[in-house]
């Protein structure tokens, strides 16, 4: 995919009170002034992983050549209390379940046990399958009673389905809890209490695998920690793993069409899932194929 890149104005940033000690939630920043030329390289590594770069999908063989780091991910595999998740409750649009469980249905404990026992509000997407591009995705809350699941909403992957082992261009998303704390897009915030930095800089446009227009796309994202520095602005280019192991894989507009590693929901979603999105209880997304959650 092409994109359309112009300096970033940082007056539409806004700055949140400090973190936690080893909580990414609500930092305090000032986003730096990027370069224009600093700017185009982070939009560039943050197109090739959401598959919507150059015109097109960026080619399968063309990753950035940086040595590995022995960095930590930045996931949240916090070992905590089972608080558990699950695969869609209700699909094709159920809604809450009459009786919350205890246990979010469709997580194995494996998964389980990688969500802080802290974390209020879980996402989960599901895939249809190893391969499928096509998943969906369900907020789940904690409540009194146990965890209430939100309506499912349709979703896109990585055209080649999913992976525990994500490199960059493998045209797959990393299966995975990671907690999301930085939001941004194209589009003023629509009202999120995640820190969010509206830019030029999320401008896109070309076409995506299925020749659908990228036009939009980032309008609204939100990080997926996955190999980044939370507190950071979602275009940030830093990569504790190296840049090798991929990186901006971000939920965002949906394009109608597979991604390079993102997930994507329709533009409602988009908003309604920032605006609920919580940084005092700590919210993670657990993503993967079905099968591969059940561990």
């Amino acid at each position: 995919m092409a994109s359309s890149i112009e300096r970033p104005p940082r007056e539409g940033h806004r700055h949140r009170p400090p973190v936690r000690a080893g909580r990414p939630s609500a930092p305090v920043r000032a986003r730096r002034r990027l370069p224009s030329v600093v700017v185009a390289l982070v939009v560039t590594a943050a197109l090739s992983a959401c598959g919507v770069l150059g015109g097109g999908p960026a080619p399968d063989a063309a990753p950035e050549k940086a040595p590995a780091t022995s960095a930590p991910a930045s996931v949240a595999p916090a070992a905590g209390a089972p608080g558990a998740a699950g695969t869609a409750q209700g699909r094709a649009g159920a809604g809450v379940a009459t009786t919350a469980p205890a246990r979010l249905p469709g997580l194995g404990p494996e998964t389980l046990g990688q969500i802080p026992g802290d974390t209020g509000q879980v996402v989960v997407v599901t895939g249809r399958g190893k391969d499928s591009s096509r998943s969906e995705a369900v907020l789940h809350r904690r409540t009194a009673t146990g965890w209430e699941a939100g309506p499912a909403w349709p979703a896109h992957n990585a055209l080649k389905g999913w992976t525990d082992d994500h490199r960059m261009g493998d045209l797959r998303s990393p299966v995975g809890v990671f907690t999301l704390s930085d939001a941004g897009g194209l589009l003023p915030d629509p009202g999120t209490r995640l820190t969010y930095d509206q830019s030029p800089g999320f401008a896109i446009s070309g076409t995506g695998f299925e020749g659908e227009s990228l036009e939009g796309s980032f309008d609204y994202v939100i990080a997926i920690d996955y190999n980044r520095v939370p507190g950071t602005s979602p275009l940030d280019r830093t990569r504790p793993l190296g840049a090798d192991r991929g990186g901006g894989v971000w939920l965002h507009v949906d394009h109608d069409g597979p991604t390079q590693g993102c997930v994507s929901l329709k533009e409602r979603h988009m908003k309604e899932l920032l605006r609920v999105l919580d940084p005092d209880q700590h919210p993670v997304v657990v993503m993967g194929d079905a099968e591969s959650l059940l561990r």
